[in-house]
């Protein structure tokens, strides 16, 4: 049986990734801060990573069966017809039972069931839709979820979605907001570095990336005699010991960063891959950065930090570029000159659009209402 309504119902479906999942957070958080009457719930798969972050973030989650989209012709094309029939089933009972006022997509496995079941013929209540697409290049559910729905936004410019409002990707308030000076005693003693002196922050997603890893170990040595410190998440699969123990500056290597946040405070630069989520809370929190997209796909990491970059917030470095000679020859030279760092820092921060997550709810809930 149905519960009673109360206040406005959100569907925010951003399943998979955490680039999915993140902006789908932060605009439900934008959405509670707008109106806290306001009822989000998140649609998912049990194969993603909403399956600990939605949770962890105190809304509500529905999970649906996934649907993967195959990028080649193979027996899964042919079964993904019923794949979607049985999503777009269970989508529309989540849709039914919370009510929905309005549901937003941000793409991925989990987006089109979610667009389909929303606006889908014979339905006596459809539903608006709204998309938003994150990366330089829109996906396949999100171009699909464009011809359906009644608002369509951008993080940047010529995304492939005709139409849509450029607002930025929503960042959580934790990182909008946050004051990397007042925090930087606090955050080096977490990680245990020191209070003063340059800190290069080092990661490469939740898994890691070989060739970063490779790179900065390599040049770790030379890193440690410039009394550069270095906080590097290398991932769970890539567990390298690196021993600087008689180095002027401390090697901090761990398999993931839970605290973000502080890792960002700590920090002075960043060598990172640039997908959509990692540039927008790179440049919004203000930190120089070498961007290394990854070498396969559609290019659309090198996309994504072409806006930063041409601000002058930072570089992108092709990954076979990413050397350790590099690190010794453009890296240490950055983080060993404080001018240069302080211009670069002003032009991150000045690259993105910080109010992304209250421009989304602002939409939404007009939408919804």
């Amino acid at each position: 049986m149905s519960s009673p309504r109360s206040g406005l119902s959100v569907i925010v479906a951003g399943g998979g990734t955490a680039g999915h999942i993140e902006p789908a957070l932060a605009v439900a958080d934008a959405l509670r801060r707008l109106d806290d009457s306001i009822r989000v719930t998140a649609l998912g798969t049990e194969r993603g990573l909403e399956t600990k972050l939605v949770p962890d973030r105190g809304y509500p989650l529905e999970l649906i069966p996934p649907v993967p989209l195959p990028r080649k012709p193979s027996a899964d094309l042919l079964r993904l017809p019923a794949r979607v029939v049985s999503s777009v089933r269970a989508t529309r009972s989540v849709i039914d039972r919370v009510h929905a006022d309005v549901v937003i997509g941000f793409g991925g496995y989990v987006a089109l069931p979610a667009y389909l079941a929303a606006r889908g013929i014979g339905r006596q209540r459809r539903v608006p839709v709204v998309v938003h697409e994150a990366n330089a290049k829109a996906g396949i559910a999100n171009k699909v979820g464009a011809r359906l729905a009644t608002t369509v936004l951008a993080a940047v410019p010529d995304s492939g979605l005709a139409g849509a409002e450029v607002v930025g990707i929503p960042v959580r308030a934790a990182i909008t907001e946050l004051d990397r000076s007042a925090l930087r005693a606090q955050a080096r003693e977490h990680f245990g570095l020191p209070a003063e002196g340059p800190v290069l922050l080092v990661f490469g997603g939740s898994q890691g990336a070989r060739s970063l890893n490779e790179a900065i170990f390599g040049a770790a040595p030379q890193l440690a005699a410039a009394g550069i410190s270095v906080l590097h998440a290398h991932g769970p699969k890539n567990s390298v010991e690196v021993s600087t123990a008689d180095a002027p500056a401390p090697y901090v290597a761990v398999p993931y960063l839970s605290r973000m946040d502080l890792a960002y405070a700590a920090a002075d630069a960043v060598v990172c891959r640039s997908g959509a989520m990692t540039v927008a809370e790179v440049s919004a929190v203000g930190l120089p950065a070498f961007y290394v997209p990854l070498p396969h796909g559609n290019g659309e990491q090198e996309f994504n930090a072409r806006p930063v970059v041409a601000k002058g917030g930072g570089r992108i470095v092709p990954d076979a570029e990413l050397t350790p000679k590099f690190v010794m020859e453009e890296v240490i030279p950055l983080l060993l000159d404080p001018a240069r760092l302080a211009e670069m820092s002003r032009a991150a921060a000045g690259a993105g659009h910080r109010d992304a997550a209250d421009t989304v709810a602002r939409i939404v809930a007009g939408l919804a209402r």
